[in-house]
């Protein structure tokens, strides 16, 4: 009977998995086949090189981060801004595409091929949040202000080491899309947890 060849999607997997840990130096063909416990002669089944690889890495990330956020988004619905927060939740907070989405803008201030893809994943995501945030606000100088500072919020938020005095991060941040998008606060976790009986 002959082997089963490891999928080329499970070798994409791995190299993206491998990059959120490690950086782009990290993804090797012997380190993803030792990984999926498999020899690296699979490999070559479905890539011309590691550089074929590292290319298709990007296709997934590129597709999963905008293609697939921005479909679902819409298709969900709802006002504006529960969709501007939609799509930051589904990337930023996502256990699975923000250390991807992280160690690629790591990688981008080393190579220019892929600082263009982060500028193309960028741009899609700011033309998003123009367009909802041009729903509830007609000034285009407002509109690109706020686009701005909640691309900066929701990716800054992870590089920030700030403490926040008695509150957390995460009420902070919350605070923050709050007054970003003219919301009424919302309670703290804490005061929360004080109200109930």
């Amino acid at each position: 009977m002959a082997a089963t060849r490891t999928p080329r999607d499970r070798w994409i997997e791995e190299g993206l998995l491998v990059l959120a840990e490690g950086g782009p130096d990290a993804v090797r063909v012997e380190v993803l086949a030792k990984r999926l416990g498999v020899t690296k002669g699979g490999f070559y089944g479905f890539f011309d090189d590691r550089d074929a690889l590292l290319r298709a890495m990007l296709d997934v990330w590129e597709r999963e981060s905008t293609d697939e956020v921005i479909a679902r988004v819409q298709r969900e619905g709802g006002d504006p801004r529960s969709q501007i927060q939609r799509a930051g939740m589904l990337t930023f907070s996502s256990s699975r595409l923000l250390p991807i989405d992280l160690a690629i803008r790591t990688w981008a201030r080393h190579d220019e091929a892929v600082a263009e893809r982060l500028r193309a994943v960028d741009n899609r995501r700011m033309a998003l949040l123009r367009q909802l945030i041009g729903a509830f606000c007609t000034d285009p100088e407002e509109i690109e202000a706020r686009a701005l500072l909640a691309s900066c919020l929701a990716i800054g938020v992870h590089f920030l080491a700030a403490d926040h005095e008695q509150r957390t991060r995460g009420d902070v941040a919350q605070h923050a899309v709050d007054l970003l998008f003219d919301r009424p606060p919302r309670p703290t976790a804490a005061e929360t947890v004080a109200r109930k009986p």
